[in-house]
């Protein structure tokens, strides 16, 4: 996934919006919504900070009057065990239990159940101390990370903040003092405590006669959007969510501007989360994985650790993604091929020549902000002391993948290349979707190099046979291309209906021999390619344009780059017998574009079936109206429907039940696509209702 650092470039880095009075109400008049708050640059990491990991570099004075800028009062200490506050019963701890915060933050991560995701995998549930539950928001990687973290801080009221420089070497601090540098508000951003309204101290019984609102915030989303969250209520963004889990409106305030300029690249940076030695790892630790110093990285939060025999663990992961989805929850074996991949500090060099070592992957723990000498430092606890190594000390961070090889159980060859192909199936689900996402692609493909080793090691498959075994065609369509000299890696909002396009452009012309395919990348300035196939398909009105949805250095390149790659080509796999699956066409097929759609009459249709990534559309022509409704398993398959007018979408269905239906109102021809979301596949019968 990319960088927030990367997406922040230009000038308007954030779409936020701000509510200006003094008193603090919610109610007065917007400035701009997309003002940047007068920050004119991308806010970069440092790097390694040297001996001792320069554990009581301070921040900003304890002293220093912040009451304007403060977004919660840090009445806690992250070491506290037997104050009042300390003592209580809470989220995930019984009353009196001996724990520091640090601690009952893991215990939180932690006791979060599973639950359904509105994809194909499953998420959890977020729980608050108020008792409410929410499904896991829909949020970037890093994104997640510094989510949970604020949020468990600001609700307990324990110091936070994450640090940076500005485009001009000022260090700024992002905390519960708000955006600062050492001595002042940071150019023009908001005034927490004087712009939004804070409602910690409701009781009990205010909270049940009817949750505070702020209106503002729930009308605001994240920068680059993809963080429509319906469960919330219809049309609900982030914003909406943080005031759902927040008395403290100034928190979710403040989130919105964390999120938009702090990404993994500063999860890496050692002054805001330091390296941790493996036999240490638990709850709410953070994997970072870094395989350019731009661009393109990932994060993963730990969500649980369990001990099984022989002194070993099993640790499970959990992560967002961009374009934005709730958190997919790894099994054991997927996450330890992360904790296992060079990907996260260890040996060997990236394609520019850099080791992953110096990038700042491995894994982490937050920084806890400690009151040292009248200073905010980031710091960690005393407990903690045996527990990190030096952001210098490149020997043991190197080791650290080999290490966890060994810590994390022992793990058969089948099962581990079961979690590589479930890995694999991942990135392409999300580039059903998103087919320009070169995070899938990157992500795709460093499970490809280790199945490689695998299967070469445990099964004596060479490279080439594992292509034929296991590469489909969409893995050539949608080939991994180099983040930093790749527009179209900056484009968040390409469609499924674009991944289809641009598959059933590439199956055309196989139709008579075997090509190369075309690789969906921008060529010749554009896209033409894909956007002529789709005017001759009469999909014109599903092609979109390119654009740019975070900063794009890239953004005047003619000819994608593509990345180097070992396979070997798609003709030399069909030659050696694989290829794809055939799709079990239904009696309807071919009618994957509008061109081929098929007429249907009105009753009900049954034993249809939608492919991976192979839409489905139907022809109705009806004098005065006419109801179209799907039925069929969601647990087997979420099936979205649509019906369009033309070009012109009359109407969608896109609910997460086992029945989906639209409507038309008028005489005349519409045409009915019955689609996949995420990628999903599915039988399900159709009915026709004329009006």
């Amino acid at each position: 996934m990319n960088t927030r650092a990367a997406r922040v470039a230009a000038l308007a880095l954030v779409a936020l919006a701000f509510a200006w009075g003094c008193t603090g109400t919610s109610d007065d008049p917007d400035p701009d919504p997309n003002d940047d708050y007068g920050i004119d640059g991308p806010l970069e990491p440092d790097g390694p900070l040297g001996k001792a990991d320069s554990v009581h570099v301070s921040g900003p004075s304890v002293s220093t009057w912040t009451g304007d800028t403060q977004v919660w009062k840090a009445k806690n200490a992250w070491e506290d065990v037997d104050t009042d506050a300390a003592r209580k019963a809470g989220i995930a701890w019984p009353a009196n239990s001996g724990l520091d915060w640090d601690e009952k933050f893991a215990l939180w991560i932690e006791s979060m159940p599973r639950q359904a995701s509105d994809s194909y995998f499953e998420t959890f549930t977020l729980t608050t101390p108020w008792g409410k539950t929410l499904p896991a928001p829909k949020l970037e990687c890093a994104e997640l990370a510094m989510f949970l973290r604020v949020t468990f801080a600001a609700w307990y009221e324990l110091p936070f903040f994450m640090t940076a420089l500005d485009q001009h070497g000022t260090r700024v601090y992002f905390g519960h003092f708000g955006a600062r540098t050492k001595t002042s508000r940071y150019k023009d951003t908001p005034q927490y405590a004087y712009w939004y309204n804070d409602y910690s101290q409701w009781s009990a019984a205010q909270i049940a006669a009817g949750w505070p609102q702020d209106q503002k915030l729930r009308e605001r989303g994240l920068y680059g959007g993809d963080d429509q969250m319906d469960f919330v209520f219809p049309g609900a963004r982030a914003g909406a969510y943080f005031d759902e889990i927040h008395l403290n409106k100034r928190v979710g305030h403040f989130l919105r501007l964390l999120l938009g300029f702090f990404g993994s690249v500063h999860l890496a940076d050692a002054r805001n989360a330091y390296n941790l030695t493996p036999s240490a790892i638990r709850a709410g630790d953070v994997l970072v994985e870094r395989w350019q110093r731009n661009g393109i990285g990932h994060a993963l939060v730990l969500k649980e650790v369990r001990a099984i025999n022989g002194g070993l663990y099993e640790a499970e992961l959990a992560s967002g993604s961009m374009p934005r989805r709730q958190p997919k929850w790894e099994n054991a074996v997927a996450s330890k091929s992360y904790f296992t991949s060079e990907l996260t500090g260890g040996q060997g060099v990236n394609d520019q020549g850099d080791e992953y070592v110096d990038l700042g992957g491995g894994i982490k723990r937050f920084r806890v902000t400690k009151n040292i000498g009248g200073t905010w430092t980031n710091t960690w606890m005393a407990a903690d002391e045996a527990s990190w190594i030096n952001d210098t000390d490149q020997a043991a961070l190197r080791a650290r993948p080999a290490a966890f090889q060994q810590l994390l159980g022992q793990v058969s060859p089948a099962a581990l290349r079961d979690a590589l192909l479930g890995i694999i199936d991942d990135a392409r689900h999300h580039l059903q979707s998103y087919p320009a996402s070169c995070a899938a692609r990157a992500r795709r493909e460093v499970a490809f190099e280790q199945l490689y080793d695998v299967m070469g090691d445990s099964f004596g498959r060479t490279r080439a046979q594992v292509d034929t075994d296991y590469r489909l065609l969409e893995d050539y369509v949608f080939a991994e291309l180099e983040y930093a000299t790749s527009k179209t890696c900056c484009w968040n909002k390409s469609t499924s209906a674009m991944y289809q396009i641009a598959m059933d452009y590439n199956r055309s012309l196989l139709e008579s021999s075997c090509q190369e395919p075309v690789v969906f990348k921008c060529q010749g300035g554009g896209y033409q390619v894909f956007a002529n196939y789709a005017a001759q398909t009469g999909r014109a009105h599903l092609w979109k344009p390119w654009s740019e949805d975070e900063s794009c250095p890239q953004r005047n390149v003619a000819e994608d780059t593509e990345a180097d790659s070992q396979s070997i080509g798609w003709c030399s796999v069909v030659a050696n017998g694989g290829g794809e699956s055939a799709c079990a066409d239904d009696a309807f097929e071919d009618n994957d574009a509008p061109g081929t759609a098929k007429s249907l009459a009105s009753g009900t249709h049954a034993g249809l079936a939608v492919c991976c990534g192979d839409d489905d559309y139907y022809r109705v022509t009806v004098p005065s109206g006419v109801a179209v409704s799907i039925s069929f398993d969601h647990d087997a398959g979420d099936l979205d429907l649509e019906i369009y007018s033309g070009s012109t979408l009359v109407d969608t269905s896109d609910s997460v039940s086992d029945a989906e239906s639209v409507l038309a109102s008028g005489g005349g021809t519409y045409v009915v696509r019955v689609l996949g979301y995420n990628g999903a596949a599915g039988a399900y019968s159709l009915t026709v209702t004329p009006q």
